[in-house]
């Protein structure tokens, strides 16, 4: 490996970093701000009533899901609607530190002794604009530039992985 080659590889990693910094700090006002819908079919009928008010689409998939067919196909479908809808959508390749940030911050009802709680959906999660003038932020201009830039290199659903605390 050459230095130039080691130093690209570095920079890449490095603005990987800070797409997931900007990520964790978009969700987290998300959260405040309850303008986030969670769960493949909330979304999918927010998408139906509502596409014009979604900023952001994420796919949250390990390499379990990757096996599983019925989630893929509604991923395809999802995708294909945010694209045609110009909602910018990202893929998280680690579901678990994306469920850390949603459910850290939110009230977690307590599971009862007789049957566990089924987890919630984080499979699909969107980001919905309350007011446009609230969302001049700077972390969300990154996450769309970054999805911009994406799809200019034919990379429309890119994928990241968020850093982990």
């Amino acid at each position: 490996m050459t230095l130039e080659e080691f130093s690209a590889g570095e920079q890449k990693t490095e603005r990987m970093d800070k797409v997931g910094d900007a990520l964790e700090e978009v969700l987290s006002k998300a959260l405040s701000q309850r303008t986030i819908t969670v769960g493949v079919y909330e979304a999918a009928k927010l998408l139906n009533v509502d596409p014009d008010n979604v900023v952001l689409c994420l796919l949250a998939a390990d390499e379990d899901d990757d096996r599983d067919v019925a989630l893929q196909i509604h991923f395809t479908l999802i995708q294909a609607f945010c694209c045609e809808n110009d909602i910018n959508i990202l893929r998280v390749s680690n579901p678990g530190r994306l469920a850390e940030l949603l459910l850290l911050e939110t009230d977690a009802s307590p599971t009862t002794s007789e049957g566990a709680a089924q987890p919630p959906d984080l499979h699909c999660v969107l980001v919905t604009n309350p007011h446009s003038s609230q969302w001049k932020d700077p972390a969300l201009s990154q996450l769309i530039c970054f999805c911009r830039e994406s799809r200019y290199m034919d990379q429309w659903v890119p994928v990241i992985n968020l850093p982990e605390r």
